[in-house]
C-alpha cells in the first residue's frame, strides 16, 4: 500500500477499535449502571464490528466469507440497539424492560438460522442483494422508530434554551451519524465503500470531542430524566412499579437492612433514583426513608404483640432500626405513640 492507502486504513481502523473499546466500557464497566448502557454498548459494539469488517475487505477483498456474514450479522442488530437507547434515555423505562427482550427474541433467531440455512460462502447471490438489503431495511425500520425520540429532545420546550445539553448533543450526533452510515452502506455502488467507516471514525471522534469539551457538564442519563422532572408518570407504570417495589423489600426482609439505600433499590429494580422518588412522592406522597420506616413499624408492631421476650430495643434493631432513639421516635411520629405504650394498649385489649 502507498503512504495515502496506509493513512486510510489507520484512520479508520481505528475507529472501528476505539467504537469496540468504548462500546464496551458502556456495557460492562460504565458507572452508575442503566439499562441505557448496555444499549449503547451494543450499539457500538455491533456497528465497530460491521464497520472492521468494511476495513479489512476493502484493503483485502480476499478475506474468508466467515468474516463477511459475522460482520453483516451484527450489523443486524445496530438500528434495534440504537432504537432501545433512546427509548430508555427519553421513553418510559418500564415499557423498555417488558419489551426489548421480545423484541431480540425475534431478532437473533432469525438471524441465526439465515445463517445456517443460507450461508453467505454458497449463496453470495442471494446475500447480494436480498439477504444484505434485509438486514440493512431492518436498520432503517429501527432508526426511524426512534426518530419520536429525537423529536421530543428537539421540541419548543427545550429548544427555548441558550444551548442543549451535552447529553442532547452527544444523542443527537450519534443519531446522525447513525443515518449517514446507513446511507453510505446503501449508496456504496455510487461512492467508496469506505465512506461508511471514515464517517464512523469522524462521528466516534466528534463525540468523544464533546465529552472532553463539555466534561464539566451534567453527562448522564440521570441529568436527561432531571429535564422531564414535572412531567408525572403514568398511574399505571406507577403502581406497577411501586408493587414491585413492595414485593423487592418484602422478600427476604430486605427493609430490615438497615444500610438499604434508594439507589439500591432502584438498581434492582432497573430504574433510576428519581423515578422511584418521583412515583414515591407523587403516588404515596413519601419519601423512600418514610416509606422504609413503614414497612419497618409494621414489622415492629407484629413482633410487640407476639411477645417473643425481646426487649424493645432488640426489636427495633430485628426491623432495620440501628438505634434505640431512632425506632423510638419512628414509632412514635407513626403511630402517635411509644412501643411500650402500644404493646401496653393491645396488651389490653
Amino acid at each position: 500500500m502507498d503512504v495515502s492507502r496506509e493513512l486510510l486504513f489507520f484512520f479508520s481502523a481505528l475507529g472501528a477499535f476505539n467504537g469496540l473499546i468504548l462500546g464496551l466500557y458502556y456495557a460492562f464497566f460504565k458507572r452508575p449502571k442503566h439499562i441505557s448502557n448496555y444499549f449503547l454498548g451494543g450499539f457500538l459494539i455491533c456497528l465497530s464490528v460491521r464497520i472492521g469488517k468494511s476495513v479489512f475487505f476493502y484493503f483485502n477483498d480476499e478475506l474468508p466469507y466467515s468474516y463477511l456474514q459475522f460482520g453483516l450479522s451484527a450489523c443486524f442488530f445496530v438500528g434495534p440497539f440504537l432504537y432501545f437507547y433512546l427509548r430508555s434515555v427519553y421513553g418510559n423505562v418500564e415499557g423498555v424492560i417488558r419489551s426489548w427482550r421480545l423484541h431480540l427474541a425475534g431478532l437473533i433467531p432469525s438471524i441465526l438460522l439465515v445463517n445456517f440455512l443460507v450461508p453467505f460462502e454458497y449463496n453470495i447471490d442471494f446475500w447480494r442483494p436480498w439477504i444484505i438489503y434485509g438486514i440493512y431495511s431492518t436498520w432503517l425500520i429501527y432508526s426511524l422508530a426512534a426518530l419520536p425520540y429525537i423529536r421530543q429532545i428537539l421540541s419548543p420546550q427545550d429548544s427555548g434554551q441558550a444551548r442543549y445539553s451535552a447529553q442532547t448533543v452527544w444523542d443527537l450526533s450519534l443519531y446522525v451519524g447513525n443515518f449517514l452510515i446507513l446511507a453510505a452502506y446503501f449508496l456504496c455502488g455510487i461512492f467508496s465503500y469506505i465512506l461508511g467507516a471514515l464517517l464512523f471514525s469522524f462521528m466516534l471522534y466528534l463525540m468523544i470531542l464533546q465529552l472532553v469539551l463539555r466534561k464539566r457538564e451534567d453527562f448522564s442519563v440521570q441529568h436527561v430524566k432531571e429535564r422531564y422532572k414535572d412531567r408525572k408518570i403514568e398511574d399505571k407504570v406507577a403502581n406497577q412499579l411501586l408493587a414491585r417495589l413492595a414485593e423487592y423489600m418484602s422478600s427476604d426482609s430486605r427493609y430490615t437492612n438497615s444500610n438499604i439505600r434508594l439507589a439500591d433499590a432502584a438498581k434492582n429494580l432497573n430504574v433510576l433514583p428519581h423515578t422511584l422518588s418521583q412515583v414515591l412522592n407523587d403516588n404515596l406522597g413519601k419519601s423512600f426513608p418514610q416509606y422504609l420506616n413503614e414497612m419497618r413499624i409494621e414489622a415492629a408492631k407484629k413482633m410487640l404483640l407476639e411477645d417473643s421476650g425481646l426487649t424493645l430495643e432488640a426489636i427495633g434493631y430485628d426491623c432495620g432500626f440501628n438505634s434505640k432513639s431512632t425506632f423510638y421516635s419512628s414509632f412514635k411520629k407513626i403511630t402517635g405513640m411509644t412501643p411500650a405504650s402500644f404493646q401496653k394498649q393491645e396488651s389490653g385489649r
